[in-house]
């Protein structure tokens, strides 16, 4: 396709809607026009598209960097890096409900999650996106501050271990990573300050007491949480979502059984998440939701 892509944001906080993108056949100025999309509105999505092969997936996936493998969950042997999102009447768990960033317990976690919905149930099953930019703007100056000192560990053991068993994983001798990082982080490529805890892999804020780090996470879970900083997208077959991990959260809704519903999920291998104190100052470009909360 020679003509631009038409990018329509779909919340003013968060989100935007791509149509034109043949993601068949990626050319790098249009992968370009992509990323900065993505940085810019931190998911998008794409409604537009046929179903691509897993090999087509990986090869989209690939033009953004070097493609992550999940701790965890089964992994097909001629696409390792491509992760089967399913869910049905016997599913023990739904993947990707409840609040979090994929695998933030990773000493890298990913930088981007590329899913393709393949088979929805005729309704529900939304997923929600959160904007973690919006939620650290719209904190007072002295908690971020404040924030700005703290660490947090990720773990994932209580997440994954047993998760998969249904799916033929045998992880009884596994070890599953655990890693800490700054409460802050900074986004390597436009430089603003996201909040980086979640309720799925976040244990505790490593600085401060167990009675002060469960109260502290507790607040930020909930104003995290908060819809004017949401996107909700209803899926259709073959709809793609494209989402920055270092800014956002995401919540799959399991309110469809005993439907099933499928995708195929691919993630691109992120950077160590770092909080550099020369973007600490306030931003003139706040949003204009963060200036009025």
């Amino acid at each position: 396709m020679n003509f631009p892509l038409n990018i329509e944001p779909l919340t003013p906080c968060i989100g935007a809607k791509i149509t034109r993108a043949d993601l068949q056949n990626p050319t790098p100025s249009m992968t370009s026009a992509i990323r900065a999309a993505l940085v810019e509105h931190q998911v998008l999505f794409f409604e537009d598209q046929p179903e691509l092969s897993p090999s087509e997936q990986v090869t989209f996936a690939k033009t953004f960097g070097e493609l992550h493998v999940h701790p965890a969950a089964p992994a097909d042997n001629q696409h390792p890096e491509l992760f089967v999102i399913h869910a049905h009447k016997d599913s023990k768990v739904a993947n990707g409900n409840g609040w979090h960033t994929d695998v933030s317990c990773d000493a890298k976690p990913p930088m981007a999650t590329m899913l393709q919905m393949r088979h929805v149930p005729s309704t529900g099953g939304d997923t929600l996106f959160a904007s973690m930019f919006a939620a650290y703007e719209s904190l007072s100056p002295a908690l971020q501050t404040f924030l700005q000192r703290l660490t947090a560990r990720h773990e994932s053991e209580h997440v994954y271990r047993g998760r998969y068993s249904d799916r033929g994983v045998d992880d009884s001798k596994r070890e599953y990573p655990s890693h800490s990082h700054p409460v802050v982080r900074t986004h390597p490529e436009n430089g603003r300050l996201a909040l980086y805890v979640n309720p799925s892999f976040t244990t505790r804020i490593n600085e401060l007491r167990a009675d002060e780090s469960q109260a502290l996470l507790e607040y930020l879970y909930k104003h995290q949480q908060r819809v004017e900083f949401q996107a909700r997208f209803a899926w259709k077959e073959n709809a793609i979502a494209l989402w920055d991990n270092r800014s956002t959260q995401h919540f799959a809704l399991w309110d469809y059984w005993p439907e099933e519903r499928l995708g195929h999920r691919v993630t691109i291998l992120g950077d160590k998440p770092y909080f550099d104190a020369a973007q600490a100052k306030p931003r003139r470009g706040l949003t204009k939701l963060a200036r009025r909360l």
